[in-house]
């Protein structure tokens, strides 16, 4: 029998500031901020919940037994596509609302179900933000 996984439950950001990066997200991209104990006298932690998953965010300097990191830590390396249910055009007009510059798009780009309509921007420490809908997604 082999393993074969069937979805992604969350991921880990490594960011320069917590505070700046999870107020980033909520207010860019509505996602809800969660901080939670982890048990066993460790820090608290703090997520960001969307959809049915999170993103759990954590500072890039963790120590690495307390937060068992990966080995190689580094904020803004991330690249992340989200989906949206937002026209391309809704997306610019916010992201320019709030001022955050465009980096391309709205472009279309292969997604894993299909076309998608993206649009590119980066978050405070430089990752890469694709804010996507699917070309042929009922509004």
């Amino acid at each position: 029998m082999s393993v074969k996984v069937s979805a992604l439950d969350h991921l880990v950001i490594n960011v320069a500031d917590v505070a700046r990066s999870v107020e980033w997200y909520r207010k860019i991209l509505g996602m809800e901020v969660v901080v939670f104990d982890p048990g066993g006298g460790k820090t608290p932690r703090t997520s960001l919940i969307f959809g049915h998953q999170k993103i759990n965010v954590r500072p890039r300097d963790a120590d690495k037994v307390e937060w068992f990191t990966a080995d190689h830590v580094a904020a803004g390396s991330d690249d992340l596509c989200f989906l949206t249910a937002s026209s391309p055009e809704e997306v610019v007009a916010h992201l320019k609302a709030h001022g955050v510059a465009i980096e391309e798009g709205p472009v279309a780009k292969q997604g894993a179900r299909g076309t998608l309509r993206s649009v590119y921007c980066r978050d405070p420490d430089g990752s890469l933000i694709e804010i996507s809908s699917y070309a042929d997604s009922a509004r």
